[in-house]
């Protein structure tokens, strides 16, 4: 067989490596609409046909069904045999499984499709539920999946003290470049939890050159706006303008690519020497979300080259560029923000209040990337400690 096996593809394949660690096990399953083999088939019915009892769901944020929207409560279901437990509810408590959810359970295994961004908080509810199962004493499973953006490049320095949320439980850079069992076992060693407490089945044949065009597994979309390899691209850029009153493109068909708002001036934009993106002025409407119903002026932005393309430096030149000219009361997200209410959600996107100041000031980005470039080399060289996967 050609191309990477996930972890999920090792147990589907027999795989004995693998398979000893579900089979005849009762297990919890955390995973996705995302968490399927290559050929399609549900994580629950590969475990299951691998001889584990899976006798417990949970679900991330948008849910195990994957489809609710962005910061949409879910909450428990237990119209069928399994239980289905939420691990985004009301408040940030809610993020953690209850200690007597995994009591009884051989195992927790983890399946979640990260997409290499540390706003995207499924590796936050896997790091939680980690955490949780180790004080417990209950095996974790980790079935590890390719960054698909990935695992060569970091980009954006990590949070700066009091800037830890959701969007970013630990100080990682905004591109990390790892897998999301690499992320983990940089976790372990942080919470000082025994790596040998997390059982990783590795993928085969990926490399951290790769981007998932590369690997020959289908693309299912992780969460509602996440529709397309594409949107991954972006997104450690594209994710930014949540913390604006721009629209992200949420209730269009290119989420994070297509951004703007009622009468926008994109003029601007369109001055901008980026590189490997074209930027093409559009008119859109959202469905739903900011300015459903309303016309919008923007832009999507067209990857023309991903290895060329710095997705987090580009919205921040993007943004800076049109922000100023705006009323002071049209800029920045004002509302909670992912359980956080005392801080503006462009900071804790960017980590720290400097990006937010510099354009309020209308100065120079220069000094704020400076700074970004060297945290994200420092994280660069941190994250290696944690490699699963050599280039």
């Amino acid at each position: 067989m050609t191309g990477v096996r996930t972890g999920l593809d090792r147990i589907a394949d027999g795989d004995s490596d693998a398979v000893r660690l579900v089979a005849g096990r009762k297990v919890g399953l955390l995973a996705h609409a995302a968490s399927v083999d290559r050929s399609l088939r549900s994580a629950a019915s590969v475990l299951q046909g691998a001889g584990a009892h899976v006798a417990a769901l949970f679900g991330p944020e948008h849910g195990f069904a994957g489809a609710a929207q962005d910061m949409v409560r879910v909450g428990n279901t237990d119209e069928t045999d399994v239980p289905v437990y939420s691990l985004y509810g009301d408040d940030a408590e809610d993020l953690s499984p209850k200690p007597g959810w995994l009591r009884g359970l051989d195992a927790i295994v983890i399946d979640l499709q990260d997409v290499g961004s540390r706003y995207y908080t499924y590796v936050w509810t896997a790091a939680l539920t980690m955490k949780v199962a180790a004080a417990v004493g209950t095996d974790v499973v980790l079935l590890d999946r390719p960054n698909p953006i990935g695992g060569a490049r970091v980009e954006g320095a990590p949070q700066r003290e009091g800037y830890l949320s959701f969007v970013g439980l630990y100080p990682v850079a905004v591109r990390h470049g790892l897998t999301i069992a690499e992320l983990m076992q940089w976790v372990c060693d942080r919470e000082r939890i025994d790596r040998d407490a997390l059982q990783i089945v590795t993928m085969t044949g990926w490399t951290r050159s790769m981007q998932w065009n590369d690997t020959g597994l289908p693309w299912v979309m992780p969460s509602p706006n996440m529709p397309t390899v594409d949107t991954a691209l972006v997104y450690p850029g594209g994710c930014m303008v949540e913390g604006t009153k721009l629209s992200e493109g949420r209730g269009t068909t290119r989420p994070f690519e297509l951004w703007g708002a009622p009468g926008l001036d994109v003029g601007p934009l369109l001055e901008l020497d980026l590189h490997g993106v074209t930027l093409r002025p559009v008119e859109f409407t959202p469905t739903f979300h900011k300015y459903a119903g309303r016309s919008c002026s923007g832009v999507q932005v067209h990857v023309t080259d991903p290895w060329v393309f710095r997705p987090y430096e580009a919205y921040l030149r993007m943004l800076a560029a049109v922000l100023p000219s705006l009323p002071a009361e049209e800029r920045w997200r004002t509302e909670k923000y992912e359980f956080v209410s005392d801080r503006p959600a462009i900071d804790l996107l960017t980590g720290g209040p400097e990006f937010r100041m510099t354009v309020e000031e209308g100065a120079s980005l220069d000094e704020v990337l400076a700074e970004e470039a060297r945290g994200a080399a420092k994280f660069d060289d941190e994250r290696r400690q944690a490699w699963l996967y050599e280039k």
